[in-house]
């Protein structure tokens, strides 16, 4: 009997029950919906450090993801360069460099096709020396080894297999597939099940040696951008998928069986979208609720107390840990005690911050709605 879903008459996964998946598709379309209203209410320079943001938070999750850590100032050097904002350069970090070109190429050319060599040409840059820790990578080419390409864990000789993909003989038949799909035979699906549908169909595939999650979830990259026809970066699905990674993977591995419920990956990928777009709509309220901040306080602060206080705004209602206290204050700001107590009391005074507790247990926190201190 078959084991996988490439095996059997199923395949490939874009066969589906649409009304079953109406609820589902319409929550994800209603959380997407408040994200572009939100992005509307920014202004060019606000919605550019928002989109630097997410894409921060997207390239440390899908790196993440395959047991990589990135360098987060390299990451944000080099994407403030990409949007145009101030104290951006090149990352002398080769991978960084890689895994942003690779990123920036799927949301950027959302309007161009989706080609093998241009797939090809994202999984080269993911790997510039040509290695994968110590280990020798074929890149820029479709996977060639005789041996299955498989999924497992365990130790040596007590290995379980989680997944095996189609052999590599089979391979360039399944991507042109796949890609003929993407470019020509989906353009009447809903745009959202169609990057669920090309992820699930593309990891089934596991067209190279490595890179396969990070090129397939920039693959959902594209195929978002090409639904919202924007190279905007509004949302994060990668960071999503990090923070649940078994169940992402668990969810991946039941698609990918024989017999497979072919609803339960689209509602699963819709539930994750939905998830990204709800906190996507959190950092842009951050963001204008910063932006509305300095419109109401333009010239009251020094520049010591403008550090602070974007902290504080950067962090969101109740992120900054602990809120603000005289220590911590003295701390960012380099003052003597007596002259921080002043200055908090004066913040005070003014209502730009207010205070709970007493002694040395006061704390601060903005003097916004919705910023007091306890549970969200």
């Amino acid at each position: 009997m078959a084991t996988w879903l490439w095996e059997t008459a199923d395949w490939p996964p874009t066969k589906f029950d649409a009304s079953a998946l109406l609820g589902a598709v319409s929550n994800a379309r209603r959380a997407q919906g408040e994200v572009m209203g939100m992005a509307r209410a920014l202004g060019l320079e606000e919605a550019r450090n928002v989109q630097a943001r997410i894409w921060a938070g997207e390239s440390l999750a899908t790196a993440a993801i395959e047991g990589e850590n990135l360098n987060l100032d390299s990451l944000r050097s080099s994407i403030a360069r990409r949007l145009g904002l101030d104290g951006g350069a090149p990352s002398r970090d080769r991978p960084v460099e890689g895994l942003l070109d690779m990123m920036q190429d799927a949301v950027d050319g959302w309007n161009k096709p989706i080609a093998a060599d241009r797939l090809r040409g994202w999984q080269n840059a993911l790997f510039p020396a040509g290695f994968s820790s110590i280990h020798r990578v074929a890149t820029g080419t479709y996977r060639t080894h005789a041996a299955p390409m498989q999924i497992v864990s365990g130790r040596l000789g007590k290995e379980r297999v989680h997944y095996e993909a189609p052999p590599s003989k089979q391979v360039p038949k399944e991507m042109n597939r796949l890609i003929t799909w993407l470019n020509r035979g989906s353009e009447d699906l809903d745009g959202l099940l169609r990057a669920g549908i090309a992820h699930l169909w593309f990891e089934s595939i596991h067209p190279f040696e490595d890179g396969n999650g990070r090129v397939g979830r920039a693959l959902v990259d594209w195929a978002l951008a090409r639904d919202m026809q924007s190279g905007h970066r509004l949302y994060s699905v990668a960071a999503e998928l990090s923070l649940s990674r078994e169940d992402y993977y668990a969810e991946l591995n039941a698609a990918s069986r024989a017999g497979a419920d072919p609803n339960r990956w689209l509602r699963y990928f819709l539930g994750v979208f939905e998830k990204a777009c709800a906190r996507s709509t959190l950092v842009m309220q951050a963001a204008l609720a910063k932006a509305r901040f300095w419109a109401d306080h333009p010239d009251e602060l020094k520049p010591w107390q403008r550090k602070v206080v974007n902290l504080l705004l950067d962090a969101g209602p109740r992120g900054f840990e602990g809120d603000l206290s005289a220590r911590k204050y003295i701390s960012l700001t380099k003052l003597p005690r007596p002259t921080a107590s002043r200055e908090l009391a004066d913040l005070v005074a003014k209502g730009i911050l207010a205070s709970y507790g007493a002694r040395k247990g006061t704390k601060y926190h903005l003097n916004l709605p919705g910023w007091e201190p306890g549970e969200p």
